[in-house]
């Protein structure tokens, strides 16, 4: 199973495909937001993503108590407030996705609602990303299928049912090219509650492919998902943790991104297949393994003792298996020490 943004193939039978989420790490500078697309290219990321929404799309501007954002990360915002101020204001996503084709890597975005899909149309957006918290917003879900561009959805907080659930509407509006991420909505998310395992079955489940979206620190859980057949990874991308914004802490920076797209590809094809022949980088050592040589002179007629011969590296002499079966054995010609022994020289 396979599917293309961009034209860039993505399967278990391919390398991972590495996403670079800028999200709210441009720290309301598009100059930041253009370097930050560089970074990525440079770093060998498949693709940068944005988020395409603003204050008046996500939420309203409200004092009550369930607008406010208590513990975590963003402990004390106002919802509105954390909205403006991590927002990719709209004029910037043409000259973003402009320069994002001049310097040659894919750009697309994760629309919170349906003015942001036509926005989307309107630059020719190669995919969609869903995210986790807009899982079971199907209506949104339908209209973005509709466009049938392919789709990535994060299932962080998702039960089973949800997860069906999505998929068919997706399915049901044209949606033909989908993939389902994992996902742990925390930021930043523990290690210890990654639950890899899910990636398989979510693929199992639903028929199609399957990947990871990081929230945990570092890249080390991103790069053992690949094992577990993720075939997609995001992470989210900063130029500089130490220039702090609403999403600097969970962020990687782009030597870490590098080394990420390195490490992937790494482990991918560390995967390899089943089998048990030898492998082309081990045939030149086989030479090297333990076999049966004289260690001691022996005249022609006399046995083979355990004072005479042994089990010793390397390798041109009979397989040690033998050892026991050729022990008393006569020898047919002298053999001096450090003979190979065969069985043409003994009787």
């Amino acid at each position: 199973m396979q599917m293309k943004i961009n034209n860039r193939v993505i399967s278990n039978q391919q390398f991972p495909y590495i996403i670079a989420e800028l999200s709210a790490n441009h720290n309301g500078s598009i100059d930041r937001a253009f370097e930050s697309i560089l970074a990525a290219k440079e770093a060998g990321a498949d693709a940068v993503k944005i988020q395409t929404y603003t204050a008046d799309t996500m939420t309203i501007d409200c004092d009550k108590e369930e607008f406010q954002i208590t513990g975590g990360l963003w402990d004390g915002y106002n919802l509105y407030d954390l909205y403006k101020e991590a927002q990719t204001p709209y004029q910037w996503h043409k000259p973003l996705f402009d320069y994002a084709k001049e310097v040659g890597i894919t750009i697309f975005s994760t629309p919170f609602d349906e003015t942001a899909v036509d926005l989307l149309e309107e630059l020719d957006t190669p995919a969609y990303k869903i995210a986790s918290f807009e899982l079971t917003d199907l209506p949104l879900v339908k209209y973005v299928a509709q466009t049938k561009k392919p789709m990535i959805i994060s299932t962080g907080m998702a039960n089973l049912e949800e997860i069906s659930e999505v998929v068919e509407v997706a399915k049901e509006n044209g949606c033909t090219d989908l993939i389902l991420l994992h996902c742990i909505s925390s930021y930043p998310a523990p290690a210890e509650q990654s639950n890899l395992r899910t990636i398989p079955d979510l693929a199992e489940r639903f028929g199609g492919l399957s990947g990871l979206s990081d929230h945990t620190m570092g890249t080390t859980v991103a790069i053992t998902s690949v094992a577990f057949g993720a075939c997609v990874i995001e992470k989210h991308f900063t130029l500089s943790r130490s220039e702090k914004g609403p999403d600097s802490e969970f962020s990687i920076e782009p030597q870490e991104l590098k080394q990420l797209c390195i490490d992937t590809k790494i482990a991918w094809q560390s995967l390899g297949q089943v089998g048990y022949e030898k492998k082309e980088a081990e045939k030149s050592n086989v030479k090297y393994r333990r076999s049966i040589y004289v260690v001691k002179d022996i005249k022609k007629g006399d046995k083979l003792t355990k004072e005479n011969i042994k089990r010793i590296r390397p390798g041109f002499g009979l397989e040690s298996k033998y050892y026991e079966q050729i022990l008393s054995k006569t020898a047919k010609f002298d053999l001096a020490r450090g003979t190979p022994i065969s069985f043409h020289l003994i009787s």
